[in-house]
């Protein structure tokens, strides 16, 4: 019994030349080893869930620009079909009043074609109503005309043998002009490179004096003057039928 509570024999002084006191101690394991070991691989997982979670803020971050990149993109091109959308409206409403102004236009232009048929209308009628008027008159000069040159031939009969002569000599024939009172004198052979070219000249006999008012080729009117003074003075036809075709003959000399 007193051996339990008495010193050991570790506390008592050790004999010189024997084993040490720490030598002597229990042998007592804390577990270093290990826990450096679970601390190590603490740092590690600490290390690896920190790397983690820096790596997914950084994903989300990136998605995050990614989203905001894309929602402005996307609000881009909203903004876009906006614009091309107001253009279109804006272009649709031009092309609108573009045709409501060409459809005004096409009215007020349909509007003034049928006033201008029913102004043509009204001068169609007038012309056919003037037509009527001058034909009426043509035809009644025609029988004048005629009357006259019945009269004419009557009085010709007394000199168709010098009328004859002459008409052959002078390579001529008489017409009427259609104008009452006026005689046509038509030469031809009178052009030394083209015997059947013509001239001609109308006489008018419903004065006093015989008067020459047209004739082709033109002539000089003094020419013409001086050849009617002398048929004037002998009252002879045939010197103004020779004397208008010399005047002739020399016009169309080269």
């Amino acid at each position: 019994m007193s051996s339990a509570f008495e010193p050991s024999l570790s506390t008592s002084r050790p004999p010189l030349g024997g084993p040490s006191i720490a030598d002597t101690l229990p042998n007592i394991n804390f577990g270093f080893d290990e826990l450096r070991d679970r601390m190590a691989k603490f740092t590690a997982r600490f290390d690896a869930f920190i790397e983690q979670g820096r790596k997914r803020v950084l994903e989300e971050r990136n998605q995050f620009r990614m989203n905001v990149a894309e929602l402005q993109e996307d609000q881009r091109m909203k903004k876009k079909d906006i614009e091309i959308l107001q253009l279109k409206t804006n272009t649709y409403q031009q092309t609108m009043a573009k045709e409501a102004a060409e459809t005004r236009e096409m009215q007020s232009a349909i509007a003034e074609l049928t006033a201008q048929r029913d102004r043509q209308a009204a001068a169609r009628d007038a012309l056919k109503e003037q037509i009527a008027a001058t034909q009426r008159e043509i035809d009644a000069r025609l029988a004048a005309q005629r009357a006259h040159q019945a009269q004419l031939e009557a009085q010709a009969r007394f000199n168709v043998p010098e009328l004859d002569f002459w008409v052959t000599n002078l390579c001529m024939r008489i017409e009427g002009a259609g104008v009452e009172d006026r005689l046509k004198f038509v030469y031809t052979h009178v052009d030394e490179k083209n015997w059947e070219r013509e001239a001609w000249f109308e006489l008018c006999t419903g004065g006093r004096d015989y008067d020459v008012r047209h004739c082709r080729p033109k002539l000089e009117r003094d020419k013409v003057e001086r050849v009617l003074e002398r048929v004037n003075e002998t009252r002879e036809l045939v010197t103004l039928l020779k004397g208008m075709r010399e005047l002739f003959v020399e016009a169309m000399r080269p």
